[in-house]
């Protein structure tokens, strides 16, 4: 990872200064998960296991326990194996634990049964994220079990479980300078794709060579894969909001809408982008393309710290509702129609959402059942929509099976906000002369 050893020690000790006192945090790696038969999907790491520990390797098990004699950063992981790494590749073992990750003590991961126990004996409560693991929540039920057996001999168990989460999501909510410099290169690269792809479209492709054009773009930037799924979805497929397949010939006269980011060291970007697949908006098209992307530019502008995270939703939900009156689609006051939720059969969605480690990141929308006020470091997108389904009642036909979404990853700064993924195109003009040439 491209984040520095001495920020994940601060991360940790962040953890670690607001645990109650007498406390243990134990959190594990994610686990191997089977593609098919013998075959297993590319490994990704926890999110909370990265951020605290920047270890990518599974069968790992990390314990904070402030105060510890011998340190307070203790890491389970596998040893290293000669032959394993032969087939596999190269392993930190419990040496590289300390040497690499900053780990005060190491064991073998085959030894936790012995070792972590101990760690937790005598610990008022244990700081764990339950139901993540099932295997090693019964494990550390078992675990806990053992010690209150032993109560007559002096032993100690703890007395309560803690979220884990509830804390450390809150400081994944804010973003570092390091954390900043990778989602900018991230955001970088997407937009880049995508540009890319625009001026590759035309009429005939199917989805899924839309799609390698973003993908290779993407690699040979450095990312080794997106952050999601990426949606490729020409015509009435742009009205599905978690289109997948990318299996569909491009016809002409078809939009083309695109959901694609790249992850680039465990951070997401995800960027849509929605153009014409001749090259050329039609009228219709052009008309609602045009009130999606004023819905969007109202909405950032409402990305500033003291705004609350309601604001660009508000902003993106009127100026679409306004459209959709000026083109005969709703009928009504605009504020009325607001108040009815006149428009969600066209914008069903939020505009938005956190972005991080996970694309869709980690952190609460409320705060004491209030919206959450925006603050430097946030970082969300905003992704306002208009989708017409081809079986939509009372539509003139013109306006059927057009799907529109543009969404750009956004930080929140001092002054106001920064728009990360800028240089992808997304003015009509600039997407026909993009394609024209």
């Amino acid at each position: 990872m491209s984040i520095a050893k001495k920020e994940f020690a601060r991360r940790r000790k962040a953890v670690m200064a607001q645990m109650e006192k007498n406390s243990i945090a134990i959190l594990t790696a994610a686990p191997v998960r089977v593609r098919n038969r013998d075959v297993d999907h590319s490994y990704r790491q926890d999110s909370d296991f990265a951020y605290l520990t920047g270890f990518l390797e599974p069968e790992a098990v990390a314990v904070l326990a402030p105060g510890r004699k011998h340190g307070e950063f203790v890491l389970f992981c596998q040893e290293k194996d000669p032959e394993k790494e032969m087939w596999e590749g190269k392993m930190a073992g419990t040496e590289g634990a300390c040497e690499e990750f900053g780990a005060d003590d190491a064991f073998p991961i085959d030894d936790i049964d012995d070792i972590l126990p101990g760690l937790i004996e005598g610990r008022e409560r244990v700081y764990y994220i339950m139901g993540r693991d099932a295997e090693f929540d019964r494990k550390l039920m078992e675990w806990i079990n053992v010690i209150r057996t032993k109560v007559r001999t002096g032993a100690h168990p703890p007395g309560e479980f803690v979220a884990l989460d509830h804390l450390l999501h809150d400081l994944r909510l804010y973003k570092s300078a390091a954390e900043i410099r990778v989602m900018k290169k991230a955001a970088k690269i997407s937009a880049v794709a995508h540009n890319r792809a625009i001026k590759a479209c035309k009429p005939g492709m199917y989805e899924y060579q839309l799609e390698a054009e973003y993908q290779y773009e993407f690699m040979r930037k450095g990312s080794r894969s997106p952050a999601y799924p990426s949606i490729v979805g020409g015509g009435e497929n742009g009205c599905i909001l978690h289109y997948t397949e990318n299996s569909e010939e491009i016809k002409d006269g078809d939009l083309v809408l695109v959901d694609a980011g790249c992850e680039l060291d465990n951070y997401a970007s995800d960027i849509t982008r929605t153009y014409p697949s001749n090259g050329k908006f039609s009228k219709a098209q052009k008309e609602l393309y045009e009130i999606v992307l004023d819905a969007q530019l109202a909405a950032i502008e409402k990305v500033k710290p003291g705004n609350h995270w309601d604001d660009p939703h508000l902003a993106a939900v009127e100026v679409i509702t306004k459209g959709l009156v000026r083109l005969g689609l709703l009928k009504g006051t605009v504020k009325k129609l607001i108040e009815k939720e006149a428009y969600k059969p066209f914008y069903m969605h939020r505009t938005g959402h956190w972005i991080g480690m996970d694309v869709h990141d980690v952190g609460d929308y409320k705060v004491g059942g209030e919206w959450r006020v925006l603050e430097p470091g946030m970082m969300l997108t905003v992704e306002p929509g208009i989708y017409i389904s081809p079986t939509q009642p009372k539509v003139a036909k013109k306006w059927r099976g057009i799907g529109i979404r543009i969404e750009d990853d956004i930080l929140v700064t001092k002054d106001g906000c920064e728009v990360l993924s800028s240089a992808a195109v997304k003015s009509v003009e600039d997407i026909e002369a993009l394609m024209a040439s």
